[in-house]
């Protein structure tokens, strides 16, 4: 097939991270609650102290620019957790320290989780004057009866403030939603989509609720106690909704989840979907890092007090796995794939090629996948059943 090239082994002499960029993760931990649906590593603490925070995660950004070296850093995120419950001295402090590593892409991005509940005009200063450039908030639902079914602490009237305060600070704002919700109608999500457009985002992320094993979520719907889902026509029906409303605002789909305008792409996310490399700081986090021309995954304890031991006695990584280059090429499909422009075909090994290219045939013939211009793509309907496709290419290992 013609994506197929045995350039691959080039690539790899070229680093290929340098063509998608180098970022920075750091995993803010604490939240407020612990939402139903969230299987991310976050939790509720009573007493948090900054100064402590401040020297692990300054420690951490010293000892892994120790061993990387000089880079560029495009992008430093704030994840969680609820960052936004953050002292902006924390935020600060974690910039200056990325700063004193490595060099600062002149634009650079620099961007903080906020959920509504917790944003405050003052502090939302602090992160500005601190180097926070773009804020992602997590609205969710413009619906408080869903908010509330959704374990959030704010109200719709909160979420808009929010979005007001958020702007007024910042250059760069992105809301996130949750669709395909319990009970929630076709023309419901319409008119909740179109209202969030009214807003005119530069970025929206717009995610079909899943149901996660290890969530509240997950134990309800296990016992047969979390009604009113969708089914698949009308989720399939909702996605492809979202689509076409977002297009036409100008914020077409540039991954499954993601609309936005050419120029506010969030490009710290790019840097995971195009096999860049990134810095995993803080409990739980996992980054990818390309070292004397290997790839390594690295991660960390999820709990919060035994990472922040370690990074205090000077290692907060728990594992460290070098992966062989057909793993980082499956790992590369499966990230890259999600997005509209696919992946390029120089990063797929030649012998992994071969065998792709048997399987990939079906999938281009039944209009999943599509080839041209040295690029493989998941096709919109494609993107639609990813999981589907990526199991049919990969196997079992693209679960």
């Amino acid at each position: 097939m013609p994506w197929l090239s045995p350039g691959w082994w080039r690539a790899v002499l070229r680093e290929p991270w340098q063509q998608a960029g180098f970022g920075l993760y750091l995993h803010w931990p604490f939240c407020q609650s612990k939402c139903p649906y969230c299987d991310f590593n976050s939790h509720v603490a009573e007493r948090i102290d900054p100064e402590e925070w401040i020297r692990a995660y300054c420690r951490e950004i010293r000892r892994c620019g120790d061993e990387i070296g000089p880079r560029v850093l495009r992008s430093i995120y704030f994840g969680g957790g609820t960052p936004s419950l953050m002292d902006p001295t924390v935020v600060g402090a974690v910039i200056d320290a990325a700063a004193s590593e490595w060099n600062l892409s002149n634009d650079i991005e620099i961007t903080l989780e906020a959920n509504p509940g917790s944003v405050e005009a003052g502090r939302f200063r602090g992160y500005r004057e601190a180097g926070v450039n773009r804020v992602s908030l997590g609205v969710q639902a413009l619906d408080d009866r869903d908010l509330h079914a959704l374990g959030r602490l704010h109200t719709v009237d909160d979420a808009l403030a929010a979005l007001e305060v958020a702007r007024e600070a910042f250059a760069r704002v992105s809301f996130d939603l949750i669709y395909a919700r319990q009970n929630q109608p076709l023309a419901g999500w319409e008119r909740e989509l179109r209202r969030a457009l009214s807003f005119s985002p530069d970025h929206l992320s717009l995610y079909q609720l899943t149901i996660e094993d290890g969530t509240a979520f997950g134990r309800r719907h296990g016992a047969g106690k979390l009604a009113g889902l969708p089914d698949e026509d009308l989720a399939a029906d909702m996605f492809e909704l979202t689509q076409e409303l977002t297009a036409h605002a100008g914020l077409p789909a540039y991954e499954i989840s993601n609309h936005a305008g050419i120029d506010a792409r969030s490009r710290h996310n790019l840097i995971y979907w195009q096999g860049g490399d990134w810095v995993g700081i803080g409990p739980g986090a996992h980054g990818r890092l390309t070292l004397d021309g290997r790839r390594v995954a690295t991660e960390t304890a999820l709990r919060p007090a035994l990472w922040l031991q370690a990074a205090l006695a000077g290692n907060g990584e728990t594992s460290r796995i070098v992966l062989d280059p057909a793993d980082a090429a499956r790992e590369y499909l499966m990230m890259g794939l999600r997005l509209v422009d696919g992946v390029r075909v120089d990063a797929i090994p030649p012998l992994m090629g071969e065998l792709l290219s048997h399987k990939s045939k079906d999938l281009v013939n039944d209009g999943l996948l599509e080839s041209s211009a040295g690029r493989l793509r998941a096709t919109g309907r494609g993107r639609q059943v990813l999981n589907a496709v990526l199991v049919e290419l990969l196997g079992s290992s693209a679960g």
